[in-house]
């Protein structure tokens, strides 16, 4: 049986290198591509892959924000998380928002491969040199941390938030999304109030300090 797998990485670069590795696999196949975390969305839901493997850090729509929305709608997808952050706080961000499992990018050249199999085979995977959490992960609190973190904030809001802390205005944000500025302007009004935010300083902070968007 082939697994069919959806590869997402804002670097073309990054994207050759791992389906190169991929395709070795004669049980393999890389279905489709894309380069942020709203395209992965719309490819998971329309192609639905039997493994995504997916950057965390992407423009857009953050891969942690991409893998809840795609294992809210599709349970039977499984997400393996690719992330530059070899730190157990990032795992845990990841396993708890759907992914069933995790792998550092400068780890992928090794492990991915056993990674895509242990997913497609219904296992979680944990790259190894955090193989001493792994009685730790995925952990409750770690669930209940995050739903605090976003503020009761709901998936448009949390497009929004990211997209205005990336730099774009309001008339960029909305032309992305496909809103007006009004509804725009309508979303940030309400995301700073949940969040006690008064300004859009303040906004852009909060979405580094979260990890919605990378410090540049």
């Amino acid at each position: 049986m082939t697994t069919r797998i959806l590869l997402v990485d804002d670097h073309e670069i990054v994207r050759r290198g791992i389906r190169s590795l991929l395709e070795q696999q004669p049980d393999f196949e890389v279905c489709a591509e894309a380069a942020d975390g709203r395209l992965a969305v719309e490819l998971a839901e329309r192609l639905q892959p039997d493994v995504v493997v997916m950057d965390l850090a992407l423009p857009g729509l953050n891969g942690i924000e991409a893998t809840r929305q795609i294992r809210r709608s599709l349970r039977k997808v499984k997400v393996l998380a690719l992330s530059l952050h070899e730190s157990e706080h990032f795992a845990e961000e990841a396993l708890a928002a759907g992914a069933q499992g995790y792998v550092f990018k400068s780890d992928a050249a090794q492990e991915v491969v056993d990674a895509v199999r242990a997913l497609r085979d219904g296992k979680q995977y944990l790259t190894r040199r955090l193989a001493k959490f792994a009685d730790r992960l995925p952990l409750k609190r770690g669930l209940r941390k995050r739903a605090v973190r976003t503020g009761g904030m709901t998936r448009r809001e949390i497009e929004v938030l990211q997209l205005l802390a990336e730099g774009n205005t309001n008339k960029t944000t909305g032309e992305r999304l496909g809103i007006s500025i009004k509804t725009v302007e309508t979303h940030r009004a309400r995301l700073m109030k949940k969040l006690g935010i008064k300004s859009l300083a303040e906004l852009v902070r909060y979405a580094v300090r979260e990890h919605i968007v990378s410090e540049a």
